[in-house]
């Protein structure tokens, strides 16, 4: 019954990361990237623009399946000592992690000239915020995971800071930020703390669900999808609160449509969350308690995200090297610098077509790596040091 209960979880998380890479996949190599933004819908089309949004379910799934884990683990070893010690130490870990392995995986800079806080880094800081409060009663915690999540929009109301101390706090806790260092290094706060924070406490509550017998907990799932999902539509529809981009009447129904789920992601808005909460909750339902070929092979991505997340970075950015100078350029054409992923200004990169084949490429070739780690893991549990990986 544990395996049947946590495969869903598996599942759903190997999925996310699987259409995670995608996203990566088109940050580096599609040709239009670095001129076109894929949800601007003046210019955009229907399949750039899904290709990206698909990915806005990514994150958010994520950092909620990192306090349903949370929860899970703190109930499994019965320490809140250890637990303590573990959210502290991993959160840490995922910071230094950030700033370091990730980071020279997105820019391959040797000069470290962008710092980018982005979801492991923001999951880092959470889990350290965890720690000092997960022993308080689920109710608090659920309060509290439904003030971060639906006030924290009300916060933009708040006058911009001039003080560069309070300006940095004020971004890294709620409002994406740029900060330079000296004349040629960069600090990007992509993912404020609060906001995903709130998402990792609703995880770490709903986790409790999993310890009930499985009639119930589909119950309770199926009321959450449904309380979450309607509560998107119907705010959304009102065009009044909870994002600070309305929706609007385009040049055709379709494309009102693509206005009204084009949601902000930076920082996550109470309406970008309820979006994608309904997703993760309406998928945990739909496969819990559900083993088949298709959940098994999601699985194995999703048993081992940490290690799938750093090793697609690196075979991403060395096959965006490959096509550059495949396509003729030679390493003096290569740009690096702030927020520079290594191409040339202009001339490189694939269509869209062309960034869906890498991206079933990289999904395959990681599977073999990502299978045998996640058997690696489960024969050595006495091996602490896998938990960080």
């Amino acid at each position: 019954m544990k395996h049947n209960r946590q495969q869903s979880i598996d599942f759903l998380r190997g999925l996310v990361m699987v259409i995670m890479a995608i996203d990566h996949i088109r940050d580096l190599m599609l040709t239009s990237e670095i001129t076109q933004d894929p949800t601007d819908l003046s210019s955009t089309t229907p399949i750039l623009f899904f290709t990206r949004w698909i990915t806005h379910f990514c994150a958010p799934t994520f950092v909620f399946l990192s306090g349903i884990s949370a929860y899970l683990s703190s109930r499994k070893h019965h320490n809140w000592i250890a637990t303590k010690r573990f959210l502290i130490t991993r959160g840490l870990w995922l910071i230094v992690l950030e700033f370091t392995i990730i980071g020279f995986g997105i820019w391959f800079d040797l000069k470290f000239r962008s710092f980018l806080f982005q979801v492991i880094g923001s999951i880092g800081m959470s889990m350290i915020l965890l720690a000092f409060v997960f022993k308080l009663s689920p109710k608090v915690l659920g309060i509290l995971s439904l003030v971060l999540i639906f006030g924290h929009n009300a916060l933009g109301l708040v006058p911009t800071f001039e003080n560069p101390v309070l300006k940095f706090l004020w971004a890294l806790l709620i409002s994406p930020n740029l900060f330079p260092i000296g004349n040629d290094q960069m600090v990007m706060i992509m993912y404020p703390v609060l906001p995903w924070f709130g998402i990792m406490l609703a995880g770490f509550v709903i986790g409790r669900l999993y310890e009930l017998e499985a009639t119930a907990r589909k119950k309770n799932l199926t009321t959450l999808f449904v309380f979450s999902f309607i509560s998107f539509v119907v705010i959304r529809a009102i065009n009044i609160y909870g994002d600070p981009q309305p929706w609007a009447v385009q040049k055709n129904l379709f494309f009102t449509i693509l206005s009204f789920v084009n949601t902000t992601k930076y920082a996550p808005s109470l309406l970008f969350t309820l979006m994608t909460l309904s997703f993760a909750l309406g998928i945990l339902r739909l496969t819990d308690g559900i083993s088949n070929a298709v959940s098994r092979f999601f699985s194995v991505y999703g048993k081992v995200p940490l290690f799938y997340y750093l090793i697609h970075w690196y075979l991403i950015h060395s096959l965006t090297l490959v096509m550059v100078f495949m396509q003729g350029f030679t390493w003096e054409s290569l740009e690096f610098g702030v927020f520079k992923f290594g191409r040339p200004a202009t001339g490189s990169g694939l269509s869209l077509g062309g960034v869906y084949l890498v991206w079933i490429g990289v999904v395959l070739s990681l599977y073999p790596l990502c299978l045998w780690y996640g058997k690696y893991k489960a024969l050595h549990p006495e091996k602490q040091w896998l938990r960080y990986l």
